[in-house]
């Protein structure tokens, strides 16, 4: 293998939102970016275990802070959208199911915010008898130093 070519050794990720079948908010955890010079949220999101609605639906929200106390909603200024992405980043939200989803996504969402920490909720509202299988990872580019892990 030439080292040119590889790119395992430079990205660093974190799972946020470990694969599972949800029908409730998780509870985000921090993801920790001090030695890292940029970071990429990867939200994937399977087909969906209801006919999302307006009153149905998940909402991912993106806040960050710079003490891991105290967190606010991203904006349109701290993100680079993908075509799955709102145009309008409103509240924090990165990305909301409300019609169906018949396919499985994969959204990639730059972080170019200047805080320390970030955090994803998956916020569900309504009823959700049947859950929705979703994952989320954040990767963590350009280590300040080598050996980060």
């Amino acid at each position: 293998m030439t080292p040119e070519r590889d790119n395992a050794s430079s990205i660093f990720p974190i799972s946020v939102l470990p694969p599972a079948v949800y029908s409730a908010d998780n509870t985000p955890t921090a993801i920790d970016s001090v030695d890292y010079g940029a970071a990429s949220l990867l939200l994937h999101i399977g087909v969906g275990g209801i006919t999302f609605t307006g009153a149905n639906k998940i909402e991912f929200v993106l806040t960050h802070s710079d003490d891991n106390v105290t967190y606010t909603n991203v904006t349109d200024d701290d993100v680079i959208k993908d075509a799955l992405a709102p145009a309008t980043i409103s509240n924090g939200i990165v990305r909301s199911l409300t019609a169906a989803h018949a396919a499985a996504t994969v959204q990639k969402i730059g972080y170019i915010g200047g805080k320390r920490y970030l955090k994803l909720l998956a916020d569900f509202s309504g009823t959700h008898a049947t859950g929705t299988p979703i994952s989320a990872v954040v990767v963590r580019t350009r280590a300040a130093f080598r050996g980060a892990a």
